[in-house]
């Protein structure tokens, strides 16, 4: 297969498991708990969206790693092929109702992405990539914008889960940002800030201390859609900033 096969097969998984979300989404009998703190939330709609792309892994590539939020990393360890999981990403947004939320999944080879898409299923919005390939959103090639002025940019952060114990909050550089930039949205989902930073609809992203499988897809998109993904830390896990070369050389700046 060629990395296109594979992100074909990655659309029709993302399709299956927001399918099944849907028929949780706004639901009433909806069940929750929390992980870490009353910040972090698990429904049951995460595990089965995790079991559909899983056990479409398994049966497809039997011998393909799989890291993915809710389970950890499983299958073969030794394979130079790993797919990385996010199943329900914005599951706070999802147990209340909100419909910004995604599936994302990725592809790696020997740590490098190859494949990736993000869905949000009660948008009907399919973003896709593969290396080499471009960026897609529902088969239509996307581009990141080309906004370099900054007080017409509109921007989208997160904040970590550990905000209120960890100083290094992400407030600072959102008090900052905020009085230079027409405007900032938090959508609650990194994988969809990433992908519509690649589709133009915002000029530049930024956020801390996320997961390998926040990131893995959007990253993927917006390299492919022309842009550029930077670390903006080394002791914060994937703390990203992405956005066009245009775009990050009048924003950068600002984040600390």
């Amino acid at each position: 297969m060629n990395y296109h096969d594979y992100m074909t097969a990655a659309v029709q998984w993302a399709e299956s498991a927001g399918m099944e979300t849907l028929k949780y989404f706004r639901s009433s009998n909806l069940r929750s708990v929390t992980k870490q703190n009353d910040f972090d939330v698990l429904t049951e709609a995460d595990k089965a969206s995790e079991r559909i792309i899983i056990e479409s892994i398994r049966s497809t590539f039997p011998d393909h790693s799989i890291l993915s939020e809710e389970s950890g990393e499983s299958s073969n360890p030794d394979s130079d092929w790993l797919w990385v999981i996010d199943p329900l990403d914005g599951t706070t947004n999802f147990k209340q109702g909100l419909p910004v939320y995604s599936i994302s999944i990725a592809l790696q080879y020997r740590g490098e992405t190859v494949a990736g898409v993000v869905y949000a299923p009660y948008l009907g919005e399919m973003f896709s990539a593969y290396k080499g390939g471009g960026a897609y959103l529902n088969n239509h090639p996307i581009h990141c914008g080309r906004n370099g002025r900054l007080s017409t940019m509109v921007t989208a952060t997160g904040m970590p889960y550990d905000r209120a114990v960890h100083p290094d909050n992400n407030l600072g550089n959102i008090a900052r940002v905020s009085t230079q930039v027409r405007g900032i949205r938090r959508m609650g989902s990194a994988a969809i800030d990433l992908a519509y930073t690649a589709a133009g609809y915002f000029d530049a992203y930024w956020e801390l201390n996320l997961n390998l499988w926040d990131v893995a897809a959007g990253i993927l998109l917006v390299t492919e859609a022309g842009g550029i993904v930077e670390s903006i830390r080394t002791d914060r896990n994937h703390s990203v900033m992405a956005g066009s070369r245009e775009s990050l050389d009048a924003f950068r700046h600002l984040i600390e």
